[in-house]
């Protein structure tokens, strides 16, 4: 069989049933738990996450929880609210705006963005972003700051090294806080919490240790994104919820995780990741995706240097292996 796009292709409801008895097994067999917290964000990973859920324990044992902050699309409220109406399982808002502020997160953001745009005003709309040439050309991957002008123009300058890591971390606190919360409302039922992470995601440590990647479970991981849609449409998620352009969803002017991350569409991202991961060759890979063999073999040089770069992300905290005699 050729490298195409099947390749991805699955038993969506085999897998399905075999997440969901992993599910039920990690809640009452291994961590002996009731039940499942969930971050419900709106989005097709979390919204798959909590119907499994539901599946593996009944709608009375899984509960989710919505985290809004000041930079949050609307939206994500609502289709958060409207998912859990739709599997039937309570939920409740949690604002964190208060708790992100107490750390000068939109304070330290502010001055950064002031640093580059002397005339930016408080509420004016900003992002990260990198530029989305990664494929055509050999480039540093360096961060831009996005900020809409009055006139709904969007103006660009080129972040330091200092000020992208000054900004990141700051950010990072919104992840932190929200793990604190889930899992403050898991231990106080003596549930779990869920996580959310696909492989691509795990991969290339698109996400924030301790944050969204401090849970107890991941029944995503080994999904590519595109698995996760077809699992998605098979449980009967909201088409909104399908429709929606994946996010990381932290400032307040949009941005995709393409954007922001993969330069890439998780349609081109997952085969590209495939063809690396099962040693597929470059040609047969750029053949398949209309792509050249230089465009893939940048994007693999990409990801192996975001899967680098990340490695410890992925991995338990050192510690000496001591001879005590």
């Amino acid at each position: 069989m050729g490298f195409d796009r099947s390749v991805l292709d699955f038993g969506v409801e085999k897998v399905a049933r075999q997440l969901v008895d992993f599910i039920r097994e990690q809640v009452t067999a291994v961590f002996r738990r009731k039940g499942i917290v969930i971050g419900l964000s709106g989005g097709i990973d979390s919204t798959v996450a909590a119907a499994l859920s539901v599946r593996a324990l009944g709608r009375d044992r899984v509960f989710g929880v919505l985290l809004p902050e000041k930079d949050s699309a609307p939206v994500s409220r609502e289709y958060g609210r409207s998912v859990a109406d739709d599997i039937g399982i309570a939920c409740k808002e949690v604002e964190i705006t208060p708790m992100v502020e107490a750390f000068g997160v939109y304070d330290v953001r502010n001055i950064i963005v002031k640093k580059y745009f002397p005339g930016y005003e408080d509420g004016q709309r900003f992002r990260l972003s990198l530029p989305q040439d990664m494929l055509d050309r050999d480039r540093i991957s360096a961060y831009y700051l996005d900020l809409e002008m009055p006139g709904g123009e969007i103006e660009s300058k080129r972040l330091s090294r200092d000020d992208f890591l000054t900004m990141m971390a700051a950010n990072d606190v919104k992840q932190r806080v929200r793990m604190t919360q889930l899992y403050y409302e898991a231990e106080k039922r003596h549930y779990i919490v869920c996580g959310t992470t696909n492989l691509p995601e795990t991969v290339q440590g698109f996400f924030v240790k301790f944050g969204d990647g401090g849970v107890d479970i991941e029944p995503l991981t080994y999904l590519y994104k595109s698995q996760v849609f077809k699992l998605g449409e098979y449980l009967g998620v909201p088409q909104e919820v399908l429709s929606r352009t994946p996010s990381p969803d932290t400032y307040s002017l949009p941005v995709s995780d393409k954007d922001f991350y993969f330069c890439m569409s998780y349609d081109t991202a997952d085969m590209i990741l495939y063809a690396l991961r099962n040693d597929i060759p470059r040609d047969e890979t750029a053949e398949a995706l209309g792509l050249t063999v230089e465009q893939v073999a940048r994007a693999w040089k990409d990801f192996e240097r975001k899967k680098d770069a990340t490695a410890m992300l992925r991995s338990m905290p050192p510690a000496p292996e001591l001879i005590m005699r």
